[in-house]
């Protein structure tokens, strides 16, 4: 399958796989906020998908892909220490605010970023034609972030906290986007950055994670809690790996656009699972992403 990968590279049809990757990774990004943000703690949610997504992943570094050259160990400790830093200060907001209002202002911050950081490491360029569609998203998500802290009550004494959190989140997920795109470009076979990116990344939430556990009054039961890590391990595995691959396949910025299409998945998960308020306005706005998503696309 690596084989086959890299040839799509630069292709015409490495474009439409990347496409599609970009927008899968899209919807099961939704989802893994979702599963981070719903009945759990968000920290002991977190700790517990790292370790299971870890576990799962040493066997395919260890024993499967090719061993990492030399000069990928430097590569993956700066992704190691990136996400790190992304995972905290997406804890952090998840813990002072909604998901339907954390969730749009960190995918609104790093596509524009990661963007501007494609063109910088890159070079890439996107004509006036993609600019409107990035602004026309951008739009729509920022639209979301403005609605909630007008309008929404529930709250209301940590909403500023939450947003500055997530302002800062989404600027780490444009950091990031942009490093792991660089450093799945720098190996020959891309699963092999995939698998010891998992393995060695799911290592620091969970002993973060274990410490909160253990402090807490009434602990959840850790059966259920590890259930739902297995189950967003394999919903990350499938969303970064997509993601991951899509920026090797084609343009950076264009499948960071992309996949900010996870709002609207968010703003549906958000409403019809976790039972949040979602009105007419909001939808507008959604749709705004997504028209915004299809003027990248095909403006390129």
């Amino acid at each position: 399958m690596s084989a086959w990968l890299t040839a799509l590279e630069g292709t015409a049809q490495g474009s439409q796989l990347a496409m599609i990757l970009a927008l899968l990774a899209a919807f099961l990004h939704a989802v893994f906020g979702a599963l981070q943000k719903g009945r759990y703690d968000p920290w002991l949610s977190r700790g517990a998908i790292d370790i299971s997504y870890s576990v799962m992943a040493a066997p395919f570094a260890l024993f499967v892909v090719p061993w990492p050259e030399p000069h990928m160990w430097p590569i993956f400790a700066g992704a190691v220490v990136i996400h790190i830093a992304y995972k905290v200060l997406q804890a952090l907001a998840y813990t002072k605010g909604a998901y339907t209002v954390v969730y749009p202002v960190v995918r609104g911050t790093g596509p524009l970023f990661a963007v501007i950081g494609a063109w910088l490491l890159f070079d890439e360029l996107f004509t006036p034609v993609q600019w409107l569609g990035v602004a026309v998203l951008l739009s729509g998500i920022f639209g979301l972030a403005v609605y909630n802290l007008i309008f929404l009550q529930t709250a209301r004494d940590t909403l500023w906290a939450a947003l500055g959190y997530a302002l800062m989140t989404g600027l780490f997920v444009a950091l990031y986007t942009t490093y792991d795109a660089y450093g799945i470009r720098s190996t020959a076979d891309p699963f092999t950055f995939l698998a010891w990116f998992f393995m060695l990344d799911g290592l620091t939430m969970p002993v973060l994670a274990w410490r909160r556990w253990r402090n807490m009054t009434d602990p959840p039961a850790l059966g259920p809690l590890m259930q739902r890590g297995v189950i967003g391990g394999v919903v990350a595995f499938f969303s970064f790996g997509s993601v991951m691959l899509a920026t090797r396949l084609d343009k950076v910025g264009e499948a960071a656009v992309l996949r900010e299409t996870s709002t609207v998945f968010a703003a549906l998960i958000g409403w019809l699972v976790l039972k949040e308020t979602v009105g007419p306005r909001r939808i507008a706005l959604m749709a705004l992403i997504a028209l915004g998503a299809v003027i990248v696309e095909l403006g390129g």
